[in-house]
C-alpha cells in the first residue's frame, strides 16, 4: 500500500499544528462559532447530537495492522471504548472531547492518517473496491487509480469551497462493489475497442433528496487523461453548480438541470482546455503508483476445501465469510461487524487492537474496510482459515452473515446524528431479533437491507434490496420502506410499498415481503429479481391488507 513521502508528512504535521491553535482560539473565544465551524469541518469534525463526531480518512479502505492498533488506541483513550465503520470506508468517533481532538490528530499524523476532507464542501475520500488487487472476476487493480485521485484531490485550491460535498469511486471489475453509480463520479476501468486500457466515467450520480443514478459522460478515457478529466468535471461543476439552495447543490442537479448531453458538451469543452497540461499521466506515473500496490509473498499452496469435516458452525461461516481469491489456496475473509446485539459498523478498542494482531499473523498485516461496513482480511491460506475462525469467534467477530438478511447498513440514526429524524440501531436490533434463525435467513439468499435515519441516506437506503428510511411524524419515529434497490453494476432505486409504519412494525413488515418472496419466487432468484419480475403490487398488498380489512 502507498506510504507517505515527506511532502505527505509535512502537510499533515503542518495541518495538525494549525488546527491545534485554531481551537485553542475558539475555546479561548477568540473565534466565534461561525469562524470555527468551517475550520473544523475542513479537520473532520462535527458538532452531533451529545459530542463531537470525528470523521477519520481511511483510502480506498486501506489499514496497515499498525494503523488499526492506533485506531483501537484513540477508541480507549479519547472515545467511549469503540469506533464506527462507514460506508465511505472511515471511521468515525462519536464522543471525543474537542480539546482533545488535536491530540488524536496528532496520534493519527504519526502513522500516515488524517481527518483532512472527511467532511465540508469538498473532494471527499475516495472509495473503490474491498477486494481490489485479489478479486478472480477484477480487469486491473484500481487501488494506484485510487491513490492519483487522492494525492490530486487533497489540499486541491480550486476545490476547496465547492457547492456541495463530492463523492468518487472506483472500480476495476464487472461486478460494482464500490456503489458508484450513485457516487458523483464513477470511475471504471474498462478496454477499448482494440484492447488498450482506459476508462468509462459517469457523473451525476447520488442520493440523499433526490436519489438518482449515474450517467455515462464518457464510453472510453485513455488512462493518461484521468485526472484531467476528472478535473474538468469538477471545474464545470464548481462553476455552474447552485449555490443558493442546499438541497439542490449537488452535481446530480446540475446534470439533470442542463441534461446529460449539454453536460457532456460542457465538459468536453474545458477538458480541451486541460488535456494536455501537467495533469496529464505519464507511463513512469502510472508504474511508480503500481510499484505500491505489488502483490504479497504468496506460498505456493493447492487448493484445498478447510469446511470439510468440520462443524457445522465454521462451515456456515467459511461459505458466507469467505470468497474466492485470484491466487491459488487463498480466500479473502470478512469480518463481520454486524453481531446481532451490536449497532452495525461498530468495533471495539480490543477488538481493532486482536483483529491488528490477527492481520499480521494471517493477512500479511493489511486489514481493509469495506462499503458494507464489514472488515476484510484480503490474503488468508485457506488451511489457516479454521484456527482464524476460531479466534474470531470467540472475540464475536465471527457472524456468518455476510450478503444476507442480517448483514445490514445503518447509520447511526437519531441515537448520535443531530440532523437524524428517526433512530436506526434500535430498528436494526429488532430485525436480528425477529429473524435470528438462520436456516431461514440462509434460505432466503442474496438480500441487502439498507437503513437511514433521514433523507440524507448515509445508510444509502434507495438502493436496498428493501430499504428503510426513518421519518418524523407529530413528534414520533416512522420508517418509509421500499423495495427494489440495487447498488451494483445493475442499480437501482427502490419503490416505496406505501405508507410508512410505526417502530414496532418495521421487522414484522419485512417478514411479510420476505413471506411473498418465498411463495413466489423461482428458482435460483433473488429477492431483488422477484421484485423486478412481479412489482411492488403483491409486496404492497400483502403489508396492507390487514390495515384494508380493517
Amino acid at each position: 500500500m502507498y506510504r507517505y513521502d515527506l511532502t505527505d508528512k509535512t502537510l499533515v504535521a503542518e495541518r495538525v499544528t494549525e488546527f491545534r491553535d485554531q481551537t485553542r482560539r475558539f475555546l479561548a473565544g477568540e473565534l466565534n462559532e461561525e469562524e470555527f465551524r468551517h475550520l473544523r469541518l475542513r479537520n473532520g469534525l462535527y458538532l452531533q447530537r451529545h459530542a463531537p463526531m470525528l470523521r477519520v480518512a481511511i483510502p480506498y479502505g486501506m489499514l496497515t495492522s499498525k494503523q488499526l492498533r492506533v485506531l483501537g488506541h484513540i477508541a480507549r483513550r479519547y472515545d467511549r471504548g469503540y469506533g464506527h465503520f462507514t460506508t465511505r470506508q472511515n471511521i468515525q468517533y462519536n464522543w471525543p472531547k474537542l480539546e482533545e481532538v488535536p491530540d488524536i490528530l496528532a496520534e493519527l499524523a504519526e502513522v500516515e492518517m488524517h481527518a483532512i476532507q472527511t467532511s465540508g464542501n469538498c473532494i471527499r475520500n475516495t472509495t473503490s473496491d474491498h477486494l481490489a488487487g485479489v478479486a478472480p472476476d477484477e480487469l486491473e487493480d484500481p487501488r494506484p487509480w485510487c491513490e492519483l485521485i487522492r494525492q490530486w484531490s487533497s489540499f486541491h485550491p480550486e476545490f476547496t469551497y465547492l457547492p456541495r460535498k463530492f463523492k468518487i469511486a472506483v472500480t476495476g471489475a464487472a461486478k460494482d462493489r464500490a456503489a458508484s453509480l450513485v457516487h458523483d463520479v464513477g470511475v471504471h476501468l474498462v478496454r477499448g475497442a482494440d484492447g488498450e486500457p482506459g476508462f468509462e466515467i459517469l457523473a451525476g450520480g447520488g442520493l440523499g433528496r433526490t436519489p438518482i443514478i449515474g450517467h455515462v459522460v464518457r464510453d472510453f478515457l485513455p488512462r493518461e487523461h484521468l485526472l484531467s478529466y476528472l478535473e474538468a468535471i469538477l471545474r464545470v461543476y464548481n462553476l455552474e453548480g447552485r449555490r443558493d439552495n442546499l438541497t439542490k447543490a449537488r452535481i446530480k442537479i446540475l446534470v439533470r438541470s442542463l441534461g446529460i448531453d449539454e453536460f457532456k458538451r460542457r465538459v468536453e469543452a474545458e477538458w480541451q482546455l486541460i488535456r494536455e497540461s501537467s495533469l496529464r499521466i505519464g507511463a513512469a506515473d502510472i508504474e511508480r503508483m503500481r510499484g505500491f500496490f505489488t502483490a504479497p509473498p504468496y506460498r505456493p499452496l493447492p487448493d484445498i476445501e478447510p469446511a470439510a469435516g468440520k462443524d457445522a458452525a465454521f462451515s456456515a461461516w467459511y461459505r458466507y465469510n469467505t470468497t474466492a481469491h485470484k491466487q491459488r489456496g487463498y480466500r479473502a475473509v470478512f469480518i463481520s461487524l454486524k453481531k446481532p446485539d451490536i449497532a452495525p459498523g461498530d468495533a471495539t478498542d480490543l477488538q481493532m487492537e486482536l483483529l491488528a494482531d490477527l492481520a499480521d499473523r494471517y493477512s500479511f498485516g493489511e486489514i481493509r474496510v469495506t462499503h458494507t461496513q464489514n472488515l476484510l482480511f484480503a490474503d488468508v491460506e485457506q488451511e489457516r482459515c479454521f484456527e482464524l475462525w476460531q479466534v474470531l469467534q470467540t472475540a464475536g467477530l465471527a457472524t456468518p452473515n455476510i450478503g444476507t438478511l442480517t448483514d445490514m447498513i445503518c447509520c447511526p440514526g437519531l441515537d448520535f446524528c443531530s440532523l437524524a429524524n428517526a433512530g436506526s440501531i434500535e430498528v436494526a436490533k429488532l430485525i436480528n431479533e425477529r429473524f435470528d434463525d438462520y436456516d431461514y435467513v440462509y434460505d432466503l439468499g442474496e438480500l441487502d437491507v439498507k437503513m437511514s435515519g433521514c433523507m440524507n441516506a448515509c445508510g444509502h437506503h434507495h438502493v436496498g434490496h428493501i430499504g428503510i428510511l426513518g421519518v418524523e411524524k407529530s413528534g414520533q419515529e416512522w420508517y418509509q420502506i421500499t423495495i427494489g434497490g440495487a447498488a451494483g453494476a445493475d442499480a437501482s432505486l427502490g419503490s416505496v410499498i406505501g405508507p410508512s409504519v410505526a417502530k414496532h412494525e418495521v421487522a414484522e413488515t419485512i417478514a411479510k415481503l420476505l413471506d411473498v418472496y418465498v411463495e413466489e419466487r423461482q428458482p435460483e432468484e433473488r429477492f431483488l429479481d422477484t421484485v423486478r419480475r412481479l412489482g411492488v403490487k403483491p409486496f404492497k398488498e400483502r403489508v396492507y391488507a390487514a390495515t384494508a380489512a380493517a
